[in-house]
């Protein structure tokens, strides 16, 4: 169903991608997809992991060039042949991709100007490039110097140098690849505020993103990709376009509920976390974990949100090996017994799994196949007595956890970087249950991925807990918390300020007490 306006012109469109097919070896990733942009409006594409969103948005921004691909792009009304990014860059078409591409040790004005110097007689100028810089910078809403480099800002604030940097280029179609996906609450709305303004300045902007209450907040109309096809596009101007409505696009089918139905059975306490205090690896006087006090029971899911910094990846850092942090203090008890796990191998000896919130940088190596990454944390298992891998065995236990996890793969031969998100995420589960551990700790197990394939993962953790195994969820999403947890703690600037049970958890009660100041 395509709901575009009667009275809609071919003049009307900045944008329009017509019978696109783009096909790899073995795979079509696009069949025959559509997408009319209208001048000036916020169009989101929303899909499950996989479904071709990116694919379409790289052969829009000439990764894929012309000529690799079957299809026509019209840039207002006329045909445009793309033969690399420069090319649809000329044309003011730019994308800023889910893993931002700023040189960290260069200043915020090289890197907005890097490949589009502002000089003079072939020597670089200096004062107009700090000046313009500082102009676009301000246009941002980013307060920070030219000459202050991207590895001291948080993600929040390297996102508005992206786009920073793509305004320098004078921009009228501005790509946004999962924008808000690493932002806390604050960021991202300071950052759709941004995108709003953008379009009363009339940049159109396309937005891919899984946060369905972002898209219906911002969006204009919102397209819908499907298995490499166009479902549909809706205009959420329109009466009865809700998320569910989209869900039902995105998934054929329903989601009569976010989070599968599970009752859980509690066990014993297996992992104690103790009076745990961390301090900062550089700044080795400010403590980073303050205390901190927690309990998880065997078949538990334990939640534990915070706000951005408060303080919970370096809690499950540090407890998982001494992975972060300097001058660690505090007890660890496992089944009710002191344990000492100083060290990563330590960690998983006594039936530790940690299962980073970074995937592609820290969970997973990405030029590895599927079947090398599920093994990797328990070689051991796999190991002969004179320490060769039996290799048909490994393939073995892959092929079962990708049939189980259901990942999305041709076989555990195919290399994991041309993997979705989700599917991704699903081999970082399967590499730390392979190791059969008796404590998860899963740090933003969802995060960048579709609702599908949330509910997917959600019914792994489900299933784990009833495995007896302890788990423990990280997230910055808290209906996801609620949704999916037995007990949620909150922290807040280091501390733990709070347990709320599962009936008594609401957004409201947790964020009192994720907001809450130290009182010592």
């Amino acid at each position: 169903m395509n709901e575009s306006k009667a009275e809609d012109r071919p003049e009307d469109f900045v944008l329009q991608m017509l019978g696109i097919t783009k096909e790899f070896p073995g795979v079509k990733a696009l069949q025959d997809v559509t997408l009319e942009v209208r001048r000036g409006e916020v169009h989101a594409i929303c899909g499950e992991n996989g479904a071709g969103k990116s694919t379409l948005m790289k052969v829009l921004s000439g990764v894929y060039p012309h000529g690799s691909y079957e299809g026509e792009i019209l840039v207002e009304g006329a045909p445009a042949r793309f033969g690399g990014i420069k090319d649809s860059e000329a044309e003011g078409i730019v994308i800023i991709h889910q893993e931002l591409a700023l040189i960290p040790y260069l200043s915020i004005a090289e890197n907005i100007f890097l490949g589009n110097e502002r000089a003079s007689g072939g020597v670089l100028d200096w004062g107009t490039t700090r000046s313009e810089a500082a102009r676009l910078l301000a246009e941002v809403g980013l307060a920070e110097k030219p000459e202050t480099t991207p590895s001291d800002l948080g993600v929040g604030k390297q996102q508005l140098v992206e786009i920073a940097k793509a305004l320098s280029k004078r921009v009228n179609v501005l790509i946004l690849d999962e924008p808000t996906a690493a932002l806390n609450d604050e960021d991202s709305a300071h950052l759709l505020d941004l995108i709003r303004n953008l379009r009363e300045r009339g940049i159109t902007c396309i937005i891919i993103s899984h946060k369905l209450n972002e898209i219906t907040a911002i969006a204009d109309r919102v397209t819908v990709i499907r298995d490499g096809r166009t479902i549909e596009t809706l205009d959420l101007h329109g009466e009865g376009i809700t998320e569910d409505r989209i869900i039902r696009g995105m998934v054929g089918r329903p989601l009569d509920s976010r989070f599968p139905d599970h009752e859980s059975t509690l066990g014993e306490e297996v992992l104690r976390i103790e009076d745990w205090t961390v301090h900062h690896p550089v700044d080795t006087e400010r403590k980073v974990v303050d205390g901190a006090t927690i309990t998880v029971r065997a078949g538990e899911i334990v939640g534990l949100a915070g706000l951005m910094g408060a303080g919970r990846t370096e809690l499950a850092m540090s407890v998982f090996g001494h992975s972060y942090g300097t001058r660690i203090s505090g007890r660890l008890y496992k089944g009710g017994t002191e344990i000492h796990a100083r060290n990563v191998s330590q960690a998983i000896a006594h039936g530790l799994a940690y299962a980073t919130e970074d995937r592609k940088k820290f969970g997973l190596n990405l030029i590895q196949t599927v079947r090398e990454n599920i093994s990797t944390s328990a070689l051991g298992k796999l190991a002969s007595w004179w320490g060769v891998i039996r290799s048909e065995e490994e393939a073995g236990v892959a092929e079962k956890y990708r049939q189980d996890f259901r990942i999305k793969a041709p076989t555990v031969e195919s290399v994991v970087g041309k993997l979705s998100g989700g599917n991704q995420q699903k081999v970082v589960l399967s590499k730390w249950v392979f190791s059969d551990p008796d404590v998860l700790i899963l740090d933003e197990p969802t995060r960048g991925i579709d609702v599908g394939a949330k509910y997917e993962i959600y019914g792994i953790i489900n299933a784990l807990a009833d495995a007896g195994k302890a788990v423990i969820v990280i997230s910055s999403e808290l209906p996801e918390l609620i949704g999916l947890c037995d007990r949620i703690y909150a922290m807040s600037q280091g501390r733990i300020t709070g347990e709320v049970p599962r009936e008594r958890a609401t957004q409201e009660e947790l964020m009192r007490y994720m907001t809450m100041e130290k009182t010592r």
